[in-house]
């Protein structure tokens, strides 16, 4: 079946708004715009809804909070019947600088609370996810302070440009699979 799942992470409330923790959001924003389309409320997350070469494609943003976006995951793939292998994940990732991307099929959580929340909803660890880099740069100790933070003045024309290259990532990733997505941006080192 040509159904897929974006599924953007982060934190409702306009305190957590462009923040790293929030880039999930702010690319499936930024993908919802590029078609033309936009979010309305519905049940545990805004929801929009596009067709892409003749598959459909559902993007949500969980309104259900970071730690708890397995529910909006698992009730949106359960609601359009959409296989496991057809979701993709867009989540922050401290352990990858901010000029990287790292597409994956399947993994650990990493620590990463979103990510926890739904391998616990779906029983697996085996679901595509793409792990946008917002680097390290804080002292030991103050992680959530530098993730709940807002991007610096200088980070935001990469961050910008990244998250629209990841628009695209997202088009490989529905018309061409998990593979060419993977070949073609886990490589890359984005740059202004």
């Amino acid at each position: 079946m040509n159904k897929y799942l974006i599924a953007g992470l982060g934190n409702i409330g306009a305190e957590y708004e462009h923040t790293r923790h929030n880039i999930g959001f702010d690319v499936v924003d930024a993908f919802v715009r590029k078609q033309a389309i936009s979010f309305h409320a519905d049940r545990l997350a805004d929801v929009a809804e596009c067709k892409i070469k003749g598959r459909t494609v559902i993007c949500i943003k969980p309104t259900t909070y970071m730690n708890l976006s397995g529910k909006a995951v698992k009730y949106w793939m359960d609601k359009e019947h959409i296989d496991i292998n057809n979701i993709l994940v867009m989540v922050d990732e401290v352990a990858l600088p901010l000029d990287k991307l790292r597409v994956r099929p399947s993994g650990s959580s990493g620590g990463h609370n979103g990510l926890k929340s739904i391998e616990a909803s779906l029983a697996s660890a085996m679901y595509p996810r793409c792990r946008y880099g917002v680097g390290n740069n804080y002292p030991k100790g103050h992680q959530v302070a530098f993730v709940l933070g807002k991007w610096n003045a200088d980070e935001l024309p990469l961050v910008l440009k990244k998250t629209t290259l990841c628009t695209e990532l997202i088009e490989t990733y529905i018309l061409q699979g998990i593979a060419p997505a993977m070949n073609q941006y886990n490589k890359l080192s984005i740059t202004l």
